[in-house]
């Protein structure tokens, strides 16, 4: 489908992929579009929502400067999927212990492995990167507690909020293993101290800008060099994260399930991060948040929520959406309203099938309350085109 819907109001227009927004998220990308750096144009993907910092789903082309704050704090969040050597027959028709074996494998919400539990040479180079950040900015350490232990015993855990690890199958029958998951409480510091110094480098000039979760920094400025190698530093640990989890999920299941094959990883890659690319003629620093690069032949990874289908997509390379698509379904309610509106026995009937948690502790992460994840692919059939479809038979949240 084409742009539906094209915000003028701006020094830049603001390109929507999608009729279903709400009046906060709208309010959100014109505020955006305010600012003087932004080059050509934004673009909306079809799962756009409001966002702490910047409209989640949104696609940012910045020529000489980086808004912290539209990164976010869980830096390099991102999917990874594989799939495996086996198929459905394989599997055994109760996956309680499936999931069990998953859950014992990997710590999620606030936990941690007890031990170091990644690769040594990962934790190796690592380490040098993340003493280079800190010899810069040693108040990083003060923001987290015992950092150099949590660091590196949240490498390879799944988080809370929508992270999650699901066992799926495609329309060939194969079975895959996907999560969702990114730089954990390191990220987390990391994003929020650099947010807060690109709004004390504004000082005066802060009340210029539409919002102040907007301050940023520009090239040549204080800090500027800091803030991308200390992102990258956040983004590789995030890739790493979910490349140790995996590895501990495929240990956990050879013990579980027949012996099988591990066959070509599908993708390992970033939804919420900052790159350096070109577009319209422009070298620029694009920040996808909420959003996956969809350029010519790229795999990517567009989950449905709990209970719905999931797409292993290919990029169609679209300019205008400066080689993107959407990185979920996107929520069409808040956690609040979520749990106001739903009620235990709703999320038992929304994932029938589906051997997960169905208590109240995930009920905010109701299928319910996300957009129809059909309605989010139709509107980006110029973005992307699917080589599987997923469907859950196992979901493991935090």
């Amino acid at each position: 489908m084409p742009i539906k819907n094209v915000i003028s109001e701006g020094k830049v227009p603001v390109k929507i992929y999608t009729d279903e927004i709400e009046p906060e998220a709208y309010q959100q990308l014109r505020n955006l579009a305010q600012l003087p750096f932004v080059h050509s144009h934004i673009a909306a993907m079809p799962d756009v929502h409001f966002g702490k910092g910047a409209t989640v789903g949104s696609v940012i082309p910045c020529k000489g400067a980086i808004i912290p704050a539209a990164v976010g704090v869980d830096i390099g969040c991102g999917m990874n999927a594989l799939r495996l050597s086996i198929k459905a027959q394989e599997l055994p028709d109760n996956l309680r212990r499936v999931r069990a074996a998953i859950e014992a494998a990997i710590p999620v919400g606030f936990a941690m492995h007890k031990e170091d539990m990644a690769r040594a040479s990962t934790v190796r180079a690592l380490s040098v990167g993340l003493q280079r950040v800190l010899d810069k900015h040693p108040k990083i350490l003060k923001m987290q507690k015992k950092p150099y232990e949590t660091w590196v015993r949240q490498l390879g855990t799944l988080g809370g909020g929508n992270h999650f690890i699901e066992l799926c199958l495609d329309e060939n029958d194969d079975v895959w293993i996907m999560l969702h998951s990114g730089s954990r409480g390191i990220g987390n510091t990391i994003g929020q101290y650099f947010i807060q110094l690109a709004q004390q480098d504004m000082g005066r000039h802060l009340h210029n800008l539409p919002d102040k979760d907007l301050a940023y920094f520009t090239e040549g400025a204080e800090h500027f060099d800091d803030y991308v190698e200390a992102v990258h530093w956040a983004q590789d640990y995030a890739m790493d994260n979910r490349r140790e989890m995996m590895r501990l999920i495929v240990d956990a299941l050879k013990k579980e399930l027949p012996k099988f094959g591990v066959t070509k990883e599908a993708i390992n890659c970033h939804h919420n991060y900052v790159s350096f690319e070109k577009h319209f003629g422009e070298n620029v620093y694009i920040t996808r948040k909420g959003a996956i690069r969809a350029g010519v032949d790229e795999l990517g990874i567009i989950p449905g929520s709990m209970g719905a289908k999931s797409f292993i997509v290919r990029g169609k390379g679209n300019a205008e959406s400066f080689c993107s698509c959407s990185h979920g379904a996107g929520r069409r309610m808040s956690r609040g309203k979520a749990l106001r509106e739903f009620n235990e026995a709703d999320l038992a009937a929304q994932t029938v099938g589906v051997e997960c948690r169905k208590d109240k502790g995930v009920l905010d992460e109701i299928p319910g309350a996300y957009k129809d994840i059909d309605n989010v692919m139709a509107n980006q059939s110029d973005l992307v085109e699917v080589v599987h479809t997923l469907k859950q038979l196992v979901c493991v949240k935090g």
